[in-house]
């Protein structure tokens, strides 16, 4: 993982991509988000999504494991080059949380994430606070996710 030093405004990072199969679907909804046009393909063609259509926790929770999994890309290699990781902090929150629109079985969506702004922490001199607009985009390049989050990240030399 990166430094807030390294971080700039604007900096993009491809996340990767996910199908959302029938199936995948059904299993999250079934456990999560058991509404009809979440479990029944019938029910979804007549709900205002016109398909059966995934929760939007269950298009955030890919978001997620996406991200974790380019950030353990990132630290393996790293590691491998033997630099120092930084450990980040954890999230203080988000905001702006919006499904755009539906994501339907058969659906791929890429994820992807931009640096939206950079502040020093007033409170913790070592660590900056990073905000990042979170998106995703279907096959038909259009915007169905986003969301800005917050983050602290580590700074190299709190003494600057």
């Amino acid at each position: 993982m990166r430094y807030f030093e390294d971080m700039k405004v604007g900096q993009h990072r491809d996340l990767g991509s996910f199908t959302f199969t029938a199936e995948l679907i059904k299993a999250f909804a079934s456990q999560f988000d058991p509404q009809p046009f979440h479990l029944d393909e019938e029910e979804g063609r007549k709900s205002l999504f016109g398909g059966l259509a995934a929760s939007g926790w269950h298009v955030g929770s890919v978001w997620m494991k996406l991200m974790v999994a380019d950030g353990q890309r990132e630290a393996a290699d790293a590691a491998a080059r033997g630099e120092k990781l930084a450990m980040w902090g954890p999230s203080p929150g988000f905001r702006d949380l919006r499904w755009l629109k539906p994501v339907l079985a058969g659906d791929t969506v890429s994820y992807a994430s931009d640096v939206y702004s950079l502040r020093l922490s007033r409170s913790r001199p070592e660590w900056g606070v990073m905000q990042v607009r979170n998106t995703g985009t279907n096959q038909r390049g259009e915007l169905v996710f986003s969301f800005l989050a917050s983050v602290f990240v580590p700074r190299r030399d709190p003494q600057d």
